[in-house]
């Protein structure tokens, strides 16, 4: 029997972060250690927030740190992921960040069985052979309408079939700004790519303001409008959703759910099209599969959600492996300095215009120790003079020599 023997987060950051709805700028890394094996996971997390959830003393016996209900837990099976991660949620039920920090240490647990027993993550869930993906370009609305277009027309002749813009101010000024701003994507794709948009809950209680926008995202044939409200607007959801299905344009939701099943809440009351998901939220990559299973089985469609490195874009592709070749998947192009070096290794955009989920061992992806290095924040919590959690140390090797170990 093989049991966890550490949990160790790493904070990095770019030197400055700016005010910008760019989750590349940090990185909350997670490495855990189990009878000589390793694996890496990713938090789509504010760090410090998440570090604090992990140690944090006991407020009552739903309110626990997460690593009491990790550490010295059997990992032997894939099923020991699923059993340490709903012992997590029974422990630490009430501590709300808890989700975060777990869905990283799921992922990095799934990763290490995967590099244990040299089979990707996808066969340790049950699926022999990945299918590709059509990878959509994702980044944010240029400050400008001519941004955007140049961005556009840049991403469309670097291959890529679909192109996603938000967040920016859109939808949080007038219907005819945000027309310009559909106007210049459209012509920088050009006709024939699918538009996609992120309206980063733009319209949180202002359901008559999403609704002012459906004939522009029709003008426009915008293939889906993502987040219009905040996940647990379902009626909002609902209602909206009708008026955009009738104009020929789907509805995206679901990456603000941190479990199952607000998930699977999400997904029928508010009549979502696509189901989009983020492991290193819901609570790891078991979790996502979970809901994954559950939207193919309702005939919608899945997709991940992933804006940051390709460690989390591995992730993020494992729970719907399985899943049609031809089925979208968010695919940033723009991250930060700290999100894109963190692996030595990423998923490109083949000749096919397809990402290929890595058939290597794990997620199939190594963090690269320099990047850790140069961009490693060095943190230290303390509670009557009682330190509670200081930056672990870090095995620095050559990048080519592999992970730490």
């Amino acid at each position: 029997m093989t049991t966890i023997d550490s949990v160790d987060l790493y904070y990095l950051s770019m030197p400055t972060v700016e005010n910008v709805g760019d989750g590349s700028q940090d990185v909350l890394l997670v490495r855990v250690r189990a009878g000589g094996w390793e694996g890496w996971g990713e938090c789509e997390a504010s760090p410090l927030v998440s570090i604090a959830s992990l140690i944090a003393p006991r407020s009552h016996s739903a309110c626990q740190p997460v690593l009491s209900s990790v550490l010295g837990q059997r990992i032997d099976g894939i099923d020991d992921v699923r059993r340490i991660t709903a012992l997590v949620r029974a422990n630490s039920f009430d501590q709300l960040q808890a989700a975060h920090t777990l869905s990283g240490i799921n992922i990095a647990l799934c990763d290490l069985l995967g590099r244990r027993y040299e089979v990707p993550v996808h066969e340790l869930l049950g699926v022999r052979t990945a299918t590709p993906k059509t990878p959509y370009a994702s980044t944010l609305f240029g400050s400008t309408p001519e941004e955007t277009r140049a961005e556009a027309a840049r991403l469309a002749g670097s291959g890529f079939r679909a192109v996603k813009f938000g967040w920016m101010g859109f939808g949080t000024g007038s219907v005819a700004a945000d027309i310009d701003q559909l106007a210049a994507a459209r012509e920088g794709v050009g006709p024939d790519a699918d538009l996609l948009i992120d309206a980063a809950m733009a319209w949180v209680g202002r359901p008559d303001a999403a609704r002012a926008r459906v004939a522009a995202l029709q003008d426009f044939r915008v293939r889906f409008i993502e987040e219009p409200f905040v996940a647990e607007e379902y009626d909002a959801y609902r209602e909206f959703g009708a008026v955009a299905k009738r104009a020929g344009v789907a509805v995206a939701g679901g990456e603000g759910c941190h479990n199952v099943p607000m998930a699977l809440t999400m997904m029928t009351h508010a009549d979502l099209d696509y189901v989009q998901i983020d492991a290193g939220r819901i609570g790891g990559i078991t979790e996502a599969k979970e809901v994954a299973d559950a939207v193919q089985a309702q005939g919608r469609r899945f997709l991940n959600h992933s804006f940051t490195s390709h460690l989390a874009l591995s992730a993020s592709l494992q729970p719907f492996a399985g899943h049609r070749a031809e089925a979208l998947c968010e695919y940033p192009v723009n991250s930060k300095p700290v999100s894109y070096d963190l692996t030595t290794t990423h998923l490109s955009v083949d000749a096919d215009g397809l990402v290929r989920i890595p058939d290597a061992p794990g997620l199939g992806v190594t963090p690269d120790p320099r990047t850790i290095s140069a961009y490693l924040q060095q943190v230290e919590i303390s509670v009557q003079g009682q330190t509670l959690y200081r930056t672990p140390e870090l095995d620095l090797v050559a990048a080519d020599e592999g992970i730490p170990a």
